[in-house]
């Protein structure tokens, strides 16, 4: 052996003998506790963490019943935290706090009202003949870009609205103004974000001085537009920040056993992004025609209270604390009919079940035209007039 290769290897033994004396010395590092077990039926959000097969996991955004141990790759909902031991704490429910927001109490009943549309009633003639509290006035619409108007074009001040809504007030009801509907520029699709379309939510609320909003959110243009129902949601959150006492309403269709996978996707968003609306309306008609309508609204209401419970941990009555029904009286665009009957056993059920909201489509139609077909200014059957009106006054 060469000198130089004598020295290389006593070296070698040198520094492996000190490496020996030194590693000894280094307390191993013990793997991290486990969390609590992952759980098929828990809500997690983001930051909360789960334990399973081993590995500590984090959750990026809401999720339930997706497992850790296949939906952590990168684009997944979980964060892979590594491998875990020693003792796993008792399992605990990682789900939000099962307290309701503030504002779940109910409502009164607010029937739409559309002035200029359909021979529009006097706001003091209904509250004269029925006791009814408060109105859903339609519809705010967008004007130049995201600049709110009474149906896109009278502005908010002058015209018919701006009028009916001074005489509502005037009757000692409230007034609930309602953005958006089937048809027409609706201000989602125009502002371009969740900011710009909240300033035009506090621009309506300022002007008139409000206690809730109504965001009727419908169609192809919005509901069924992921992005601007994500818009929407971002929107109410700002509105609820800046006016904490303010109730915010989003009513939207149904499918006849609770919500669609819109309407799914929109109440676990609001979720979520923390939009902390108050109440969430379904809108139990046009199913297709023939249905009966009481056990069509009450299992569409039934799926809708199931998605509440799931999607914020509430008990049965958190989540009908926050639940709506948007009806329409006597005959649908779909020729169903839902009498005043019909309509008392709604209201009923509603009410037992202590349901935040009820409405229905529309006052201008509350009068009696048996065999009228579906027109704006009565129900298509025989009735009395305003008879709905009252029913839902006793909500």
């Amino acid at each position: 052996m060469r000198p130089r290769t004598r020295l290389l290897a006593l070296t070698a033994v040198v520094l492996a003998a000190v490496a020996g004396a030194v590693l000894p010395s280094v307390a191993s590092a013990a793997a991290p506790t486990c969390a609590a077990a992952w759980s098929a039926t828990t809500v997690y959000v983001n930051g909360n963490a789960a334990s399973q097969g081993g590995h500590n996991f984090t959750a990026k955004w809401w999720t339930q019943s997706e497992s850790p141990a296949t939906h952590s790759g990168q684009w997944d909902v979980w964060a892979d935290g590594g491998t875990c031991g020693g003792s796993t704490p008792p399992t605990t429910t990682s789900a939000p706090p099962t307290t309701p927001p503030s504002g779940g109490a109910r409502m009164p009943a607010a029937p739409y009202l559309y002035p200029g549309w359909g021979d529009p009633p006097a706001p003091s003639t209904i509250v004269n003949a029925t006791g009814i509290k408060a109105f859903t006035m339609a519809f705010v619409l967008a004007s130049n870009g995201c600049n709110p108007a009474w149906d896109g074009e009278s502005g908010l001040t002058g015209g018919p609205h701006a009028a009916t809504v001074a005489a509502m007030k005037a009757s000692g009801a409230d007034v609930i103004p309602s953005f958006g509907g089937w048809q027409g520029n609706k201000l989602g699709p125009n502002c371009a974000t969740s900011d710009a379309l909240a300033g035009a939510y506090q621009k309506v609320i300022n002007q008139f001085g409000l206690k809730a909003i109504d965001i009727d959110i419908e169609n192809s243009d919005e509901f069924e537009n992921t992005a601007v129902q994500d818009r929407i949601l971002g929107a109410l959150k700002i509105v609820k920040q800046n006016n904490p006492s303010l109730k915010t309403i989003v009513t939207f269709g149904t499918s006849t056993t609770g919500p669609t996978y819109f309407g799914t996707r929109l109440v676990q968003q609001a979720r979520a992004v923390g939009a902390d609306i108050d109440v969430f309306t379904q809108m139990p008609f046009d199913f297709g025609g023939g249905s009966d309508m009481y056990t069509a609204t009450v299992n569409a209401s039934e799926g809708l209270k199931n998605l509440l419970r799931s999607t914020f941990g509430y008990t049965d009555a958190q989540a009908y604390s926050h639940l709506g029904i948007s009806g329409m009286n006597g005959l649908s665009d779909q020729q169903e009919v839902t009498s005043t009957d019909t309509w008392t056993r709604i209201r009923d059920y509603a009410q037992g079940k202590g349901f935040a909201r009820l409405a229905f489509w529309s006052v201008n139609r509350d009068r009696g035209c048996a065999g009228g077909g579906v027109v704006s200014n009565c129900s298509g059957i025989a009735q009395s007039d305003w008879a709905f009106t009252k029913i839902s006054a006793g909500f």
